[in-house]
């Protein structure tokens, strides 16, 4: 009978992974400030954990641009601005538009015809708060991890799981920043656009689809925006 017990190297991927996670959400949504200095010390009592799932954390979060490692001066935060967003929103845009186009013909209809159902669902519900706002969120999550898993490009996978938690915590930060209303219209607006990305993937119009992630894309990175003032634009 095979072993449940979790191995150390699973067991350090996910410590590596919750610290990422805490890390990221705490910065997005200015619970850290910039400027700060992330000390390797001190996040090992909190998290109560080694060195090295922090060390590793650090340069995950480096390699998404959201902390700096500079030589003798360890990890600081860095200012997340407006243009910071647009330029990430521009990675995204093509990595999330390139593994549409792939992913056309690939995806499994009935797939397809049932995240199609949960977003009329979704669109129908007349209550906001948390339990719409998760579901929003998991069906958002469901339907991008389907379309870049089903390209068949393990090096844009990887590229799009890598960036993946950096664009779930500013769609995070600008859901709770927005007021019930305003966070309310945003996800019918959003499950609209991806029942329409769904529709063309299900018609399989390549143009359309790659058109409709395009649309998407460019609409999210503008909400984002309006949840984070620029300091810099701010002082000039």
């Amino acid at each position: 009978m095979a072993s449940t017990v979790p191995s150390k190297t699973n067991d350090h991927g996910s410590k590596r992974s919750r610290i990422v996670q805490e890390l990221l959400a705490q910065i997005v949504q200015g619970k850290i400030a910039a400027g700060t200095r992330l000390i390797t010390q001190s996040l090992e009592k909190e998290f109560q954990t080694s060195a090295t799932p922090i060390r590793e954390a650090l340069a995950e979060l480096a390699g998404i641009g959201i902390i700096e490692l500079l030589p003798n001066r360890g990890a600081t935060v860095r200012e997340v601005t407006r243009r910071d967003i647009k330029d990430i929103s521009q990675v995204r845009r093509a990595l999330e538009c390139e593994a549409t186009r792939l992913a056309v013909g690939k995806i499994d209809r009935h797939e397809l015809l049932a995240l199609k159902k949960e977003l009329r669902q979704l669109a129908s519900k007349t209550d906001s708060g948390k339990r719409f706002t998760n579901q929003a969120q998991k069906i958002d999550s469901e339907l991008h991890d389907l379309i870049a898993n089903s390209s068949g490009n393990q090096h844009l996978i990887r590229e799009l799981q890598r960036f993946a938690l950096l664009f779930r915590s500013f769609r995070d930060a600008s859901w709770a920043k927005a007021s019930p209303a305003i966070e309310r219209a945003r996800l019918i607006e959003e499950a609209a656009e991806h029942e329409a990305i769904v529709d063309a993937l299900i018609e399989g119009d390549r143009n359309l689809a790659v058109k409709t992630m395009r649309t998407h894309i460019q609409s999210s990175a503008r909400y984002w925006m309006t949840s984070r003032p620029d300091k810099r634009q701010k002082s000039e």
